[in-house]
């Protein structure tokens, strides 16, 4: 039968029909030595057509999407809910947030008769839940038909894991190191410059607590166990304590870091400690992304009966970026590094009942945003 043609920004969209998925799956379901094979595997496993369309599945796969789900007929990112495969009418692998999917472009290289191994980030349900999976296809040709082979794994934990270890050492060594090194110089420092040492030395103490309490609650976040504590907050005061913290970063050197002169002082209700938290990930973000002498400017503004506060550095965002920025294991800055984006989205619109959103052009630069509601009679709350 012919397939159900549909528009595409990525991958084919077309479809088999229903008779032709029944008629697949019946190939591989009167397999008697298939089915108990792939069975006793553990890790999900299913067989796509050219299309695909899951034609067979083992019981991990039925477990791991729900066993109330047929996932026969749909494309992995369908069985797995993944929020970008109702998008379009195409579904899983046709929007343009799916030429960054592991998993597609995976399926894609088996249908040219190689195999392939890689990593797929999706979000997945009502709830946004981050899933990492690493992903094999491998081509299986059957007489004139071609199918796929693709299974995957949950390496979810394993990623968060490896990402909160690496982030936490790199940062709590980083400012060990210069505590250390201030400690040191307290015996043979002038008279004169005691006070300073202290100083610092107390400011760098500061930071460790903090990179642990960070760690601390984004594993809370995640988890489903932050507790939100609503205080009165003023938006100046609070956007200029990130904005001194920052100037005297390691990510703050060699650039400029400016408050807008039309920053507006608005008051409301919310967490300090979030709302610090995330402003201070959008400023970091910024310094790093931008070059040596350029000029990061944040702002605030009354929004509704909120805040908007708003962080713009002259670099612009390659698309590619675009696409996964808020995605959990993506980074643009090596092993470990870069779950500020997410940890950002994840404060902002779980827990501080806010939205964020960024704009990026080759002329204006990148301004990432997050507004804000005033949480006033919200006190005590938890997420």
């Amino acid at each position: 039968m012919k397939p159900i043609t549909l528009a595409t920004r990525f991958a084919p969209a077309e479809r088999e029909s229903p008779e032709s998925i029944e008629i697949d799956s019946k190939i591989f379901s009167d397999a008697d030595l298939l089915r108990p094979i792939v069975n006793g595997v553990p890790n999900p496993v299913v067989i796509l057509n050219r299309c695909r369309q899951i034609v067979f599945a083992n019981e991990a796969t039925r477990m791991f999407v729900g066993a109330d789900k047929s996932p026969l007929g749909l494309r992995p990112g369908e069985a797995l809910s993944c929020v970008h495969s109702t998008e379009t009418e195409g579904g899983c692998g046709t929007t343009e947030f799916c030429s960054t999917c592991g998993a597609v472009r995976a399926i894609l290289t088996a249908q040219k008769g190689k195999t392939d191994i890689q990593e797929c980030r999706i979000t997945r349900g009502e709830d946004n839940e981050p899933l990492d999976l690493r992903v094999w296809t491998i081509p299986l040709p059957l007489d004139v038909r071609h199918f796929t082979v693709f299974s995957m794994a949950d390496i979810s934990n394993e990623k968060r894991r490896y990402a909160l270890q690496r982030i936490f050492f790199h940062d709590v060594l980083n400012v060990l190191g210069g505590l250390r090194a201030y400690a040191k110089l307290l015996d043979s420092a002038p008279e004169g410059k005691l006070g300073d040492f202290r100083d610092s030395i107390v400011k760098l103490s500061e930071e460790v607590l903090e990179e642990i309490q960070a760690q601390r609650d984004l594993v809370l976040a995640e988890n489903d166990e932050l507790e939100i504590r609503p205080e009165p907050i003023n938006s100046l005061k609070c956007l200029g304590r990130v904005a001194e913290t920052y100037r005297m970063h390691e990510a703050g050197k060699s650039r400029n870091l400016l408050m807008a002169p039309r920053a507006e002082m608005v008051e409301f209700l919310s967490d300090r400690k979030l709302v610090l938290r995330v402003l201070g990930n959008m400023v970091k973000n910024a310094l790093e992304a931008s070059g040596s002498g350029d000029t990061v400017t944040l702002s605030c503004a009354k929004e509704g009966r909120g805040v908007a506060f708003s962080v713009h550095n002259p670099a612009f965002m390659p698309r590619d970026v675009q696409l996964q920025i808020f995605q959990r294991s993506f980074t643009t800055k090596g092993p470990g590094r870069g779950i500020g984006t997410y940890s950002m989205k994840l404060l902002t619109e779980r827990y501080l009942r806010g939205t964020i959103t960024f704009q990026t052009s080759t002329q204006s630069g990148t301004i990432f945003k997050i507004t804000l509601p005033n949480l006033a009679g919200n006190s005590g709350i938890v997420a």
